[in-house]
């Protein structure tokens, strides 16, 4: 019998204007290899915010009520319209990532293996109280560990340890990360505390370097002390990183790591080059936690490069076998190295207050959300 339940969807009209909504949707019964899972966790990543917002002017949403629930709308800025035709009119479920119990179950064997078990899973559409999903998108969680501890199986322990195998597979030996307090950057350190990979952490507050400090980084700099490119320079020549893996994408802070590298390295070369260091040194765009554009003042040579870098993609490269091992070190450490840390669970209907929606729009550094959807 299929099961029903609530399901936030997120929706753009022609006329550029956003709706966030709770809707009753069906969830249909599991096909042979599929199983229904009931949804009791779900993180909001920056990542999921694209979608749930668009472009939208978020900060002038109007809060109101429609057939009971919470609904917010908000417009999108004129000049931006061009950018979502491909979305305009469509109701689109949210969510990238989740945990819970599967409560029904095809009849293949590997998915009555998984009844009544907790899987993590990475199907998108988690804000639901439901989710029909095949088994192959399901990671079993270990004896013991609950549906919150899962949640965030995916995407943050998945981008950190992509980030030290895409430095291996490029030939650099080091990494710089940026934001590096956050729940993904904490996952980081420790793997590279466990993996024996220098890391030098970048953040914005001194209470961030305390953090990270205290949990064995290093060198975590804070980029607002006034002698923030001279401190930099010296980690960046202790540890000889030449890969960094940007979140804030805007601004000049790229600029000012490709700098810094430019400077560490030349610093080591033998001779004079009027074309700078001839070691390649390369950072990575993987956010956008500053909206505004990207300056570079190309005083680092002209062997270096800026990119973006999306975990899907780096999954695909590396193959089915290798993003297995990946997902299967993750499930084995869910509780140590990859253990996340929430600052608020809210409900379905609690995503759509004003007070819960502004936290977790600001996409500030340290403060994550948990979504319970079942709660």
């Amino acid at each position: 019998m299929a099961e029903q339940g609530l399901q936030f969807q997120t929706c753009i009209s022609a006329e550029g204007e956003l709706t966030l909504s709770l809707v009753n949707v069906d969830f249909p019964d599991p096909k042979e290899d599929e199983v229904l899972v009931r949804v009791d966790a779900a993180p909001i990543n920056p990542s999921d915010l694209g979608l749930l917002f668009g472009p939208a002017d978020i900060t002038a949403a109007t809060y109101s009520e429609v057939d009971g629930r919470p609904s917010v709308t908000a417009m999108v800025p004129e000049a931006m319209r061009r950018h979502i035709g491909a979305r305009v009119g469509h109701a689109m479920p949210a969510g990238n990532e989740g945990a819970g119990v599967v409560i029904q179950a095809g009849s293949s064997d590997a998915a009555q293996q998984l009844m009544g078990k907790t899987v993590a899973v990475l199907g998108g559409a988690m804000y639901s109280q439901y989710r029909v999903l095949k088994v192959s998108q399901c990671l079993l969680m270990n004896e013991g560990v609950s549906a919150k501890q899962g949640a965030s199986c995916f995407v943050n322990p998945l981008t950190a340890l992509g980030m030290v195998e895409t430095m291996r597979q490029e030939g650099h030996t080091a990494l710089l990360h940026t934001a590096a307090a956050s729940n993904l950057g904490q996952m980081l350190v420790k793997i590279c505390l466990k993996d024996g990979v220098e890391l030098v952490n970048v953040v914005r507050k001194q209470e961030h370097v305390d953090l990270l400090k205290g949990i064995g980084a290093a060198h975590a700099l804070n980029s607002s002390d006034p002698g923030f490119m001279g401190d930099l320079v010296s980690a960046l020549t202790a540890t000889d990183a030449t890969l960094g893996f940007d979140a804030t994408g805007g601004g000049t802070l790229a600029g000012q790591i490709l700098t810094a590298m430019e400077v560490a390295q030349n610093a080591k070369m033998g001779e004079f080059s009027r074309y700078g260091s001839t070691t390649y040194k390369q950072v990575y765009i993987y956010g956008g936690l500053d909206r505004s554009p990207t300056t570079l003042n190309r005083a680092f040579g002209m062997a270096w490069g800026l990119g973006g870098w999306l975990l899907t993609p780096f999954l695909q490269k590396i193959g089915q076998a290798g993003a297995d091992a990946l997902r299967q070190r993750v499930a084995d450490e869910i509780t140590t190295t990859f253990a996340s840390h929430y600052t608020c669970e809210i409900s379905l209907a609690e995503m759509l207050t004003q007070a819960h929606l502004e936290g977790y729009a600001k996409q500030a550094t340290g403060e994550k959300y948990l979504v319970t959807p079942n709660a």
